[in-house]
């Protein structure tokens, strides 16, 4: 069970479910019609060894290749709305509980850009580990901040060189049901904080979701194999209020969402019947600050 200052490596609570996302990462790039090209998913696979009990082919099975195919969306859709706002000028990324993601190798950054990587320290540890040994480079400034979100990441992230008074695009994906309820509200009012006009903030929202993601014995069976526990067990099951949508459009920002479902057409992609009815109404959004609150 978790508690508020409970603590993770890579391989254990949450830290392990960013080693699974990375298993469909690794998928999805397979696919000759992949959504995602992460050279690098594979490699921490590897590096997992037997704590990732896995098939000897993850792509032909079945549940994994599903449950891939929603994380090639979402990976595409904000890969598109970081990169949209750096090319529009945004020089700062913050990538908030940064996991295993390796945007900050993978996409093509323009000169200037800095990558700030916030998450566990054990986590940032075994990334940047591997991603030396494979040699992996970076067009951006690449920064691990080794902080826990429940603490006072601003302060880590501000002596790490971030200026808030610089335009920022930050990206909380995969991220807000592992928070405890005061967290998330405290997140989302520190990001205001340190926010200069300009900003923008992509968030996935699994509002309604997460029951029937939860209930689905598809999912759980795949938490467990991969994870090692019931991902249910994971979440902070606490009332929200208002959701992210909702408090951003409050607080000055111009939001935009979708539907993972809807996302899918967009992408020219069939959703398995199983993820379109389990996690087919997760909401992945965009918001601009464009007026002050």
């Amino acid at each position: 069970m978790r508690t508020d200052d409970d603590q993770w490596d890579i391989t254990t609570s949450v830290g392990a479910t960013a080693l699974a996302v990375a298993v469909g990462r690794a998928i999805e790039t397979t696919r000759a019609d992949g959504l995602v090209d992460d050279p690098y998913a594979k490699a921490f696979v590897d590096a997992a060894g037997d704590a990732l009990p896995l098939p000897d082919d993850p792509a032909g099975d079945d549940v994994l290749r599903a449950q891939a195919g929603y994380l090639g969306i979402r990976s595409r859709f904000f890969d598109d709305a970081l990169g949209s706002a750096v090319e529009a000028g945004t020089s700062q990324v913050v990538l908030l509980a940064a996991g295993l993601d390796t945007r900050g190798c993978r996409l093509g950054w323009p000169s200037g850009v800095t990558v700030y990587e916030v998450d566990q320290p054990a986590v940032l540890e075994f990334k940047d580990r591997v991603l030396a040994d494979a040699g992996a480079t970076s067009e951006a400034t690449r920064v691990a901040v080794p902080v826990d979100l429940r603490h006072d990441w601003p302060a880590a992230l501000t002596a790490a060189g971030f200026d808030p008074s610089r335009p920022t695009v930050w990206l909380a994906e995969g991220l807000l049901p592992y928070l405890p309820a005061d967290a998330e509200r405290l997140l989302f009012e520190r990001v205001q904080e340190l926010s200069a006009p300009g900003s923008r903030i992509a968030v996935e929202h699994f509002a309604d979701s997460v029951d029937d993601i939860l209930a689905n014995p598809n999912f759980r069976s795949l938490s467990e194999r991969l994870v090692g526990t019931d991902v249910a067990g994971l979440f902070f099951d606490e009332p929200r209020g208002e959701g992210p949508d909702a408090w951003l459009s409050t607080h000055g920002w111009d939001v935009r969402s979708g539907a993972v479902r809807d996302l899918a057409r967009r992408y020219g992609r069939t959703l398995d019947d199983d993820v379109r009815d389990s996690m087919g109404t997760v909401e992945l959004l965009s918001a601009d600050l464009t007026r002050a609150a």
